[in-house]
């Protein structure tokens, strides 16, 4: 299994992270090699993402969601992978966002790619512009205050 675990600093309150994270339809704006998110219900998703030249397809559920402190997901079918993003306030208008994943890689340009550590700089790239989006806006564009 190959692991990322990244984080990042946003200029806004944990709530407002934390409600743009919950738009996953909207990560195609800030995940460089994700296509479309369709949410299918509360805690479940289909994704299609190109990774290395190779397109994929495969759907997630969401096994625990703590409004304001984090989201833990597992994916299922031909892409095996796992995850957690935590939402930590460091002060009233800043926020420490970390993303800690692991999958397994399929082929040899993702066992080269996780071994040359390029699953790493793309979700730091992703967070990036998750940064960049959410600090513009100010506000977030919807809003999940469920829990799983």
């Amino acid at each position: 299994m190959a692991t990322v675990e990244k984080s990042i600093e946003v200029n806004v309150p944990v709530t407002t992270a934390y409600k743009q994270w919950t738009q996953f339809e909207d990560f195609p704006k800030f995940m460089e090699n994700v296509e479309s998110v369709r949410q299918t219900d509360d805690r479940h998703m289909h994704w299609i993402a190109e990774y290395g030249g190779q397109r994929r397809e495969w759907d997630a559920e969401i096994v625990e969601q703590v409004p304001d402190e984090r989201i833990v997901w597992q994916g299922g079918g031909d892409v095996q992978q796992s995850g957690i993003v935590t939402f930590e306030p460091l002060d009233a208008a800043r926020t420490k966002v970390t993303v800690w994943m692991e999958w397994e890689p399929e082929g040899m340009k993702e066992k080269v790619g996780a071994l040359v550590g390029a699953d790493s700089r793309s979700v730091g790239e992703d967070l990036d512009r998750f940064k960049e989006l959410i600090e513009e806006r100010g506000v977030e564009t919807g809003a999940w205050r469920g829990s799983a």
